[in-house]
């Protein structure tokens, strides 16, 4: 019994770190992106209206404004800095009222663990971004 309380306090460890991890990781992309979306403003850079990709492939209306930072798509900032991954579930009815996509915890990098191609650090994805909407 002793060991098995042991397993599971080390296991409650683990994960406790493994989120204080992921929640400093937040922060220092959360800044990355504050500092985009100030760019963008400063720019005079409109955000624009952002849509969802269905896991059918379906793209759906949503109810925010930002920028895009790949080109799938699939993954962007709202003009208040909020980070939103844009692949989504969705049922049939979401091809005509759309979807309402949930904050995503910012990362450093983007696509980690993907097999898309389209992986890599956040600042390298703003940059290109920022770069796309110059035109």
């Amino acid at each position: 019994m002793e060991h098995q309380n042991q397993r599971r306090a080390d296991a409650e460890r683990r994960a406790e770190l493994a989120r204080a991890a992921a929640q400093g990781e937040a922060q220092a992309a959360q800044l990355q992106l504050d500092g985009f979306v100030a760019t963008m403003a400063a720019e005079g850079i409109a955000p624009e209206p952002l849509q969802a990709t269905l896991l059918n492939g379906s793209r759906v209306k949503t109810p925010l404004q930002g920028w895009y930072l790949n080109m799938a798509q699939s993954v962007a900032v709202a003009a208040d800095g909020t980070y939103y991954q844009l692949v989504m579930p969705g049922s049939v009815l979401a091809r005509f009222v759309g979807v309402h996509p949930t904050p995503a915890l910012p990362t450093l990098e983007i696509g980690r663990g993907g097999r898309d191609g389209e992986s890599g650090a956040l600042a390298d994805f703003l940059q290109r971004a920022l770069e796309r909407y110059r035109g």
